[in-house]
């Protein structure tokens, strides 16, 4: 017959290893994590580097207890129900996602494996969760509020260029999170009493149609909405406002880096390794549907003073106190 003293130290015992095994079983378990993109496929055929380099510091290792399963649209939208589930039939983990586009297609292709977004714009105004607090579902992650954002764009840009009267907006109209970015420049440009000329593109040769329309209505300024299609074809618009000496205002410091004038936005290196946290707790329990949804903390501009000049630009000094990076 069993005493209590040892019937308690047997209950304590068990308290203690039962968490050990749990922890030792998930070290020993090699994760399967999906990476879905709207975007361009790199060279590498990896994740970003920077969710990646996040992800080893919490102590996953590549091909010793995490194995990365890569698929990228290439600006095809249509490609992404597809290639989402491509990576259920692959039994993942989680998928990470890049795009309100592939977001979807992920929250579509299974309501059970967990999707962490790590560069979406409004997920809550695209309905791919409940709300910030509460996400709901099976997808969490971090979120631009991209919309409120597209407002202060232009108010930059207009800043930049005081007699701005026409700004150019160059944005993927098939996609829908970037028509809401879209209609809230239209709507800040009333307020700021300036007109906008709206440039619409669906696939790369639209871009020719566009370039056209500017060419033969000049625009005071730029700005391009960025989603899979136009960061794609990003050169082509970085070379075009450079070449007809339009300022452009972008969405992403890669861009200014590449040559743009200036940029507004989140650390998208940032965002990824905020995405690897939330990979890390769901693999340790924690359910999607009641993690809260994150935005950016901050937001930084950058300006390309070499592209400023070439283009004949003086940038205003108060704008440039205001500047996060100067590229020279």
């Amino acid at each position: 017959m069993m005493d209590r003293r040892t019937f308690v130290s047997g209950v304590t015992f068990g308290l203690l290893v039962a968490p050990r095994a749990v922890e030792a079983q998930q070290r020993a378990r090699t994760w399967r994590v999906g990476f879905l993109s709207g975007g361009g496929r790199p060279p590498d055929d990896a994740p970003p580097l920077p969710l990646r380099q996040a992800l080893q510091a919490l102590g996953y290792v590549e091909q010793q207890n995490v194995i990365y399963l890569s698929r990228w649209a290439n600006a095809k939208q249509d490609r992404l129900p597809a290639l989402a589930a491509e990576l259920v039939g692959l039994n993942v983990d989680i998928i990470v996602t890049v795009g309100g586009p592939a977001s979807a297609a992920a929250k579509q292709a299974s309501p059970s494996i967990p999707v962490v977004m790590a560069l979406v714009g409004d997920a809550d105004g695209l309905g791919l969760i409940d709300s910030l607090a509460r996400p709901g579902g099976n997808v969490t992650g971090v979120t631009d509020q991209s919309a409120d954002l597209s407002a202060k764009r232009l108010e930059i840009i207009t800043e930049a260029v005081p007699r701005a009267a026409r700004i150019a907006v160059l944005w993927n109209a098939d996609d829908r999170g970037m028509m809401l970015r879209y209609r809230e420049v239209e709507k800040a440009a009333q307020t700021r009493h300036v007109t906008v000329q709206a440039l619409g593109v669906r696939e790369p040769d639209d871009f020719d149609v566009a370039f056209a329309a500017m060419t033969a209505n000049r625009p005071d300024a730029l700005i391009m909405v960025t989603d899979a299609l136009t960061l794609l074809n990003r050169k082509r618009v970085i070379d075009f406002a450079r070449m007809h000496r339009i300022p452009a205002m972008y969405e992403a410091s890669l861009l200014v880096q590449d040559g743009g004038l200036m940029s507004y936005g989140a650390n998208q290196d940032d965002n990824f390794r905020r995405a690897a946290s939330y990979v890390d707790r769901i693999f340790k329990g924690a359910s999607p549907s009641t993690l809260p949804v994150e935005r950016p903390g901050r937001y930084y501009l950058t300006i390309n003073l070499k592209t400023a000049k070439a283009l004949g630009l003086t940038i205003p000094p108060a704008l440039l106190l205001r500047a996060d990076q100067v590229i020279e």
